[in-house]
Parts: structure tokens; sequence; C-alpha cells
């Protein structure tokens, strides 16, 4: 040990000459950069250079050499100073009555230190004179250090709202070199010694308060904030909660140990034995860890966030409309993903099966969504909950609300996936974001949650006043299609009635057998024409199908490649005999739809395929093409809407009256399609076999009950 007791005198007055080096810094600073105009510029610049030649003195003489004491007295002069004028500051001149008294006994106070250190030159050979000089001495410091104090509290406390930026820094300085004086005294005081080290740290400590009364005389200074990490804010509550933990074990402790006896000592085993085992259960838990955290984050951090300036981008990005630009599910996605600062998105929609599906990419183009993005029950989970889902701890194994299982394997697997927020609108799914992992890596905390959930529910309500509109438009073109097509139906209704009428005439008065045969056979044909027309018209739009048989899918889908076959090449993949229960003609039209648009969409020598076969209890016929594809927004919000076709000049209700057509013989129709690859139309019909053994068995349970 002989080595570090040669080292201590070393250190100290290494730290002495760091605290004039950085004292005499802050001089400079002061002088050069300092704001001219401050009140407290003088006294500031004069405290730094005492403090530089106080720090020098000591490393060069000591601490208790009288010319060392007689500057820092000097130096402490120097800040009652510059207190005093940071209250005149602030137009306090006037009400300076109370405050001029206890500057005045401050500075009488203080200048009692040569008094003191003239009685310990002469006393040196009394020690009891050297004690009570000693203590007088912490006395002086302690009532200067406990007066300074209560100045900047008032100081800080009445300031006006415009003072206290430049109160900030000064203020901290201030009160740190008077709250370390003070400690200093205090220890002094009640242990009739001077504490070694932390009297060799106070020229140091008081360097580095200068350092910050420089940091608030410039015009920026002021305006910096003290913003530590969180890392570092947290490991610094936790020490300080273990620093209060033990304190209050030691302070119970020997509170106990003054009643003396068996029963102090029992009492504090058990009480050690008590505080463990509190600290053991309390500090491992997650879930109090966690609170403590949300709690530090919200009262001692600024927000992450600038609401004001997130709030405005996100009205820009989504009211920034017009041709050409992104559509507004696109926009949505972009909105929410600049939040988080996500370089990507995608929007997913609930289907009439509430299962969600692609509707909207942004700068994501790479990740392949399969057509049911997800099942029903996320959707009914997030709806429920309002969860917005960290997928980084789905992958974790964390588990709040059971939504572990119910994250598609696509999502989990693609490593860019960051987060799925819900969008609510009146409590019912609108849809749902995916966010891409931001460029810098972080975990969602409190803030994003909050800020993403409200995020989601604003961008929910345009969303579904968009679709409210757009049923409106829908409807209102419905309207006047129908009123249309009464026209179209009345005009040819006239038309039946005059042919009618030309045959009857005909039959009456034509004189020539063969004419009358010729026109007759004409003139029929053409009103059977016209009639099958009116009926098709009739049922234009309805969906309806009153007709059901069983019938060969390979033989229609033989019969429409061969109607197609002078115009484009249709091929057949596979030929498996499946038998359907359905409408013929119904399907044959729903058909011709889609092979018509598939042709339309491909290239003259890429062949358009039909797959037949069986699947299940069903007879599914796909119709394939390797045409340019459409966009997913388009396929959830175009393609199945009357009017809204992607071909110039096109009606855009065949796809619309295909699907009405299958749903009507109790089949359903599906659609897949990447933009440059192709579409995959998917109409699946019951079969034949399935539809008899059902009927067989209702038919059963009937007779069973009847008979019961």
């Amino acid at each position: 040990m002989t080595w570090v007791g040669n080292l201590l005198p070393l250190a100290a007055c290494l730290a002495w000459l760091a605290g004039a080096v950085l004292s005499a810094g802050a001089m400079l600073w002061i002088w050069r950069h300092g704001e001219r105009a401050r009140p407290d510029r003088i006294a500031l610049l004069i405290a730094a250079g005492c403090s530089t030649a106080w720090c020098a003195l000591a490393a060069m003489l000591g601490p208790d050499h009288p010319a060392s004491a007689m500057t820092a007295m000097l130096r402490n002069l120097a800040l009652i100073a510059a207190i005093f004028c940071l209250f005149s500051a602030d137009g306090r001149s006037s009400s300076l009555k109370p405050i001029r008294p206890v500057i005045i006994a401050l500075v009488l106070v203080q200048l009692l230190h040569p008094v003191v250190l003239l009685f310990q030159l002469r006393g040196q050979d009394m020690p009891q004179l050297v004690d009570a000089v000693f203590e007088v001495r912490m006395v002086i410091d302690l009532l200067v250090s406990i007066g300074a104090l209560m100045l900047l509290h008032n100081l800080y406390a009445g300031a006006a709202s415009g003072l206290r930026p430049i109160l900030r820094w000064t203020g901290i300085g201030l009160a740190g070199i008077f709250a370390y004086d003070l400690n200093l005294a205090t220890i002094g005081y009640l242990t009739g010694d001077y504490p070694q080290v932390i009297g060799d740290l106070r020229g140091a400590f008081s360097g580095v308060m200068a350092v910050l009364f420089a940091l608030g005389m410039n015009e920026a200074g002021p305006r910096a904030q003290f913003s530590p990490s969180r890392a570092v804010t947290f490991r610094t509550l936790s020490l300080l909660v273990i620093g209060v933990y033990l304190a209050m074990m030691v302070l119970v402790t020997k509170s106990l140990a003054l009643i003396g006896g068996d029963i102090a000592r029992a009492s504090q085993m058990m009480f050690l034995v008590l505080a463990v085992a509190a600290a053991a259960i309390a500090l491992p838990s997650p879930r109090l860890r966690g609170r403590l955290r949300v709690m530090a984050t919200k009262h001692l951090f600024q927000h992450r966030y600038d609401y004001r300036e997130e709030w405005l981008r996100f009205t820009r990005t989504i009211g920034r409309g017009g041709t050409g630009d992104a559509s507004l599910a696109e926009r949505a996605v972009k909105a929410l993903a600049d939040i988080t600062e996500s370089p990507a998105g995608l929007l997913l929609m609930p289907n009439e099966e509430a299962q969600l599906e692609l509707t909207a990419r942004w700068n994501w183009p790479t990740i392949a969504v399969p057509a049911v993005a997800a099942d029903y029950a996320l959707a009914a989970l997030l709806e429920q909950y309002n969860l917005v889902l960290a997928l980084d701890e789905a992958r974790a194994g964390i588990d709040h609300h059971g939504e572990q299982v119910q994250v598609p394997a696509w999502l989990t697997e693609a490593e860019d996936a960051w987060a799925l927020v819900p969008l609510l609108h009146f409590d019912r799914l609108v849809g749902v974001i995916v966010l891409a992992r931001p460029r810098t890596p972080r975990q969602l905390d409190w803030e994003d949650f909050d800020l993403l959930r409200v995020a989601g529910q604003q961008l929910a309500s345009y969303l579904a006043e968009q679709a409210g509109q757009q049923a409106l438009m829908d409807a209102s073109r419905f309207d006047e299609f129908n009123r249309r097509m009464a026209f179209v139906m009345h005009d040819i209704k006239n038309l039946v009635s005059q042919l009618s009428l030309l045959a009857a005439n005909a039959e009456k008065h034509a004189d020539n057998p063969a004419f009358r045969a010729d026109m007759l056979v004409t003139l029929r044909n053409s009103a059977d024409k016209l009639s099958a027309l009116l009926a098709r018209l009739g049922r234009y739009g309805s969906g309806q199908v009153h007709h059901r048989e069983a019938f060969d899918l390979i033989k229609l889908a033989r019969e429409i490649a061969e109607r197609f076959r002078a115009v484009h090449p249709v091929a057949l993949t596979r030929q498996q005999p499946v038998v359907v229960m359905g409408n013929r003609e119904a399907l044959e039209q729903a058909l011709i739809h889609l092979v018509q648009n598939a042709i339309d969409a491909s290239l003259p020598e890429l062949p358009v395929f039909l797959d037949v076969a069986a699947e299940g209890l069903t007879g599914a016929i796909d119709v394939v093409d390797s045409g340019h594809g459409m966009s997913p927004e388009f396929v959830r919000t175009g393609l199945f809407k009357p009017f809204v076709s992607s071909k110039p000049g096109g009606f855009g209700i065949g796809a619309f009256e295909a699907r009405e057509l299958v749903r009507a013989m109790g089949g359903r129709m599906a659609v897949e399609s990447r933009e440059g690859i192709g579409t995959r139309f998917a109409i699946q019909l019951p079969l034949a076999e399935a539809v008899r053994l059902l009927g067989e068995q209702q038919s059963l349970q009937r007779t069973s009950q009847e008979v019961a």
C-alpha cells in the first residue's frame, strides 16, 4: 500500500492543476466570447480568475496555506456578487431591499476568514485553538453555502420566463460549487477532520463548474439542454435506487441498534432478511423494470417526436393528391412510415371474409405477399385489442394476447418486416399497415405505440371516407345505367312488337307462298333473337341463375378453346373429367369474359391456359395468362367495380358480371395477379356428386324428422 500513499499527493496536485487549467480556459472564453450585455459577466470573469489563482496556489502550496484560503474567499465573494447581479437583471432593483441584507450578511461572514486565519497562524502550537479555528472555518463555509443556495433558489423560482434560459447554466454552476462546499464543510464539522479525498477534488470540480459559466455566457449556450442517453440515465437511476436502498438499510439498522440488547440484534437480522428478500423478488421482475423504464422515459426525457412537425408532415402527405400522384392507399402507408423513418410499407385490407389482402405497396416491391396475407383471426385480434404488433417480439416468442400463433409465416420470415399497425374506425378494422425496419435499428417503445395508434385511427377515417364516397359514386352510376337500360328495353320491346305484327300481317296478306315462307322464317328468327337479347338484358347485372344441371367442365373448356382458336391460342393444361353442378350457359358467359380479358392482356404469341381439375368437393377451372398483370390496388378496388376498366374504352362490367354469375351458381371466384408476370382467375363450383350426396342426406334427415 506504500505506492498508493505516494500516488495520492501526485493525484491531488494534478486535480488542482486541472481545476486551474479549466478555470483559466473559462475565464478566457468569457472574456472573448461572452455576451457583453450580461450583468454577471464581470463578476463571473473575476470569479474564474480567482478560481485559477486559488487552484494554482493550492497545487503549489497546498489547500490549507493562507494564500490559498484568501484566494478561495475572494472567489466566493465574486460568486456572491454574480448572484446579486442576476437578481438585478430581471428588473428587480426596486425589490432588492430584502436581498441586500442577506448579501451583506454573507459578505461579512465570508470576511471573517482573514480573522480566523490570523488566529490559526498565531495559535499553531495550541491544539485546542487549532481545533476551535477549524470548527469556526467549517461553520463559516456552512453559513455561506446555505445562504448562497437559498438565494439561488429564490432567484430561479421567481425569475421571469425570459430570464430562465440565461440562469440555466450559470445557476447549475453556482449551485454545484456551493453544494459541494456545503457537503465538504458538513463532513468536516461532523467528523472534526477535513476529508482529504473530497477536499483534493474541490479544485477540479470548481473548474468544471467554471466551464458551465462559460457555456452559459454566449448566445448559444443558454439554449443548450442537457440530454443524456437513455442507457446512461437508466443505469444512473439504477445506481441511485441501489444507493437509496442501501442508505435506508444502514439508517434502519443503525436506528434499531439504539434499542440495545438482544431485541436490537434480532430486529436487525429480521430487517436485513426481509430487505434482501424484497430486493430479490422485486429487482428481477421484468414488469417492474419495464414500468420503471417507461416512468423514467416519460418524466426525465423530452419526447422523441416533435408532435407539431409530425402532424404537419402527416397532413401534407395525405393531402398531396392529384393527377399522376400516388393513390390514397400509398400515401397512407408513406404517412405512417415517415413517423418511424421506415423506408417501406404495405397496406393490407380485409376482404368479404375478413381475410387480409394486399391493397397497396410503398417502396417495397421485393417482398412476396400471398393472395391471402393473413387469416381472419389475426384481423379480429388486432381489432379487439387495437394492438400495434412488434414483429421482433413475435419472433422472440413474446406473446401479449395470443398473437404469436396468428402472425403468418411470410411476415416472420421477412427480416425487414418490423411492425403491424391496425387502422381502426369506430372500433372496426379498416386495414393493417406493415412497416419495414428503419435504417437505424431500434426497438418500439411506448411513445411509438401511442403515436402509431393515433395516426392509424386518423388514416382509418380517411380510408373509410373514401370507401363511402366510392360506394355513393357506384350507386349513382348504377342508377344512371338502369335508367338508360330502361329506355333500351322499351325500344327493343317496341321493335319486337312491330316485327311480330309484321309477321302476322305477312301470314294474312302475302300471295306468294314461297316468299311468305322466307319472310316468316326471317322475321321469326329476328324476333327470337331480339327476344333472347331482351331476356338477357332483363337479367343483366342481377346475377340470377334459374336453372342448374350437371355438366362436364372439360367439354366446356374445349368448346371455349375452339371458339377462340382463330383469334388467339388457348391451351388446356389438364383434361381430367370433372362434372360440376351449375348453369352451363352462365358459366360459359363468365368464361368468355375472362378469356377475352386474358387475350387482351397477353402478347399475340403467348397462349392463354385453361386448367381444369377436381379439388376436394369442388371442381375448379382456372384462366391463366402471362400478360402485363394488374396492381394489387386495382385488384382490390377496381377489378370488380362496375364502370372501372383498365382497358381504353372498356365498360368495366365484364369481371363484375362474371363473378356475380359464379356466385349465383353457388361457386367462388378468386384472382391473383402480379404486374409484369400475369393473372390467374380461379373459379370453383360444387361437384355434381357432392351435391347429390348432400341432397340425399338432407332428404334422409327430413324423412327421419317426419317419422319422429
